[in-house]
């Protein structure tokens, strides 16, 4: 099992931007798929973003396409996500994850979350 955990949250102005980090401890989660979710209050979580071991390949929701980069440094054993030209509605809890599978296969670890405000 790996411990993920995140940092870089906080509040930001409409249209700003924001890096989350995600490092994993007690894993080497190179040869996995590593992801983000989020959610908002009221709301089901969302998956995000997700990226292949060797950053081939990327998944994007609708709602952050051409907004948000997922990457990774398998050296260090983390994960990103930059977030660009921030909405209002991007205003949740953000969650890294990882997983043995696929990018559309289910996560099995997540990290504890981070908060992203964004206000106008």
């Amino acid at each position: 099992q790996a411990q993920l955990v995140e940092s870089g949250g906080g509040r930001v102005q409409v249209g700003g931007s924001l890096r989350l980090s995600c490092t994993a401890y007690g894993r080497d989660v190179g040869a996995d798929v590593l992801g983000w979710f989020r959610q908002a209050p009221g709301k089901e979580r969302e998956y995000v973003a997700g990226i292949t071991w060797n950053s081939v390949v990327t998944y994007y929701a609708d709602s952050v396409k051409g907004r948000f980069t997922i990457s990774r440094d398998n050296t260090k054993n983390a994960q990103y996500l930059q977030m660009t030209n921030l909405r209002p509605e991007d205003t949740a809890i953000y969650y890294c994850a990882r997983t043995a599978g696929g990018l559309r296969d289910a996560y099995t670890e997540f990290g504890q979350g981070t908060q992203v405000t964004v206000s106008s």
